[in-house]
């Protein structure tokens, strides 16, 4: 599946999605929000407080950064529990060129000094007590429903994967609705190339 260039809003709104689900799948913090990875990357009495000292001036894309790479981390040991874990698409793994994209498009916010609530369009702030509530209502989309089937390795979401990449990114993350115990990997099947 050759995809093109993916455009910068179109990344920022996928790097909120995945930032804030990362966010909120923290279980080290205190008090623990999801819990569905051992980290406490953000928190500034937690990890973000030793980011802060080794990177003072990156020290909030830093924490972002490393919270994000936890939740990817949990995803692909659960895709690699599959038969084919490079042929599902998940809020974590979009196939190596949008990857990328997103990789450098984070490195970038990274390096323009800007906060991270300043650039990206954050659906809550992360920087505030987890509320399990509120973080439904974030990653809910109104009068809409994701069908989906739970398969060992995840949620998978019936029909076609939606072309355009943000809105595919929302319904992942409405997927993830109800929260369960542990990360529930909400993806679609897409065809092989």
């Amino acid at each position: 599946m050759l995809v093109n260039k993916v455009t910068k809003d179109t990344l920022d709104k996928i790097l909120a999605l995945q930032i804030v689900v990362a966010w909120a799948g923290e279980g080290v913090c205190d008090p623990k929000r999801l819990d569905w990875w051992r980290t406490d990357l953000i928190d500034e009495n937690g990890g973000g407080d030793l980011l802060q000292r080794l990177f003072p001036k990156t020290h909030q894309w830093a924490s972002l950064q490393a919270v994000r790479q936890a939740a990817i981390q949990q995803d692909r040991r659960k895709r690699l529990d599959m038969a084919k874990p490079d042929a599902v698409r998940t809020l974590f793994f979009w196939g190596f060129s949008v990857d990328e994209q997103l990789t450098e498009r984070l490195a970038f916010h990274k390096q323009s000094g800007a906060k991270p609530l300043d650039v990206l369009p954050f659906l809550l702030d992360i920087y505030q007590p987890f509320s399990q509530a509120d973080f439904e209502e974030a990653i809910s989309i109104p009068q809409q429903k994701v069908d989906f089937k739970v398969v060992p390795s995840g949620r998978e979401i019936f029909g076609e994967m939606l072309k355009a990449l943000d809105e595919c990114a929302k319904k992942l993350a409405f997927a993830l609705l109800p929260i369960v115990e542990s990360y529930p990997m909400p993806f679609y099947r897409v065809e092989e190339q």
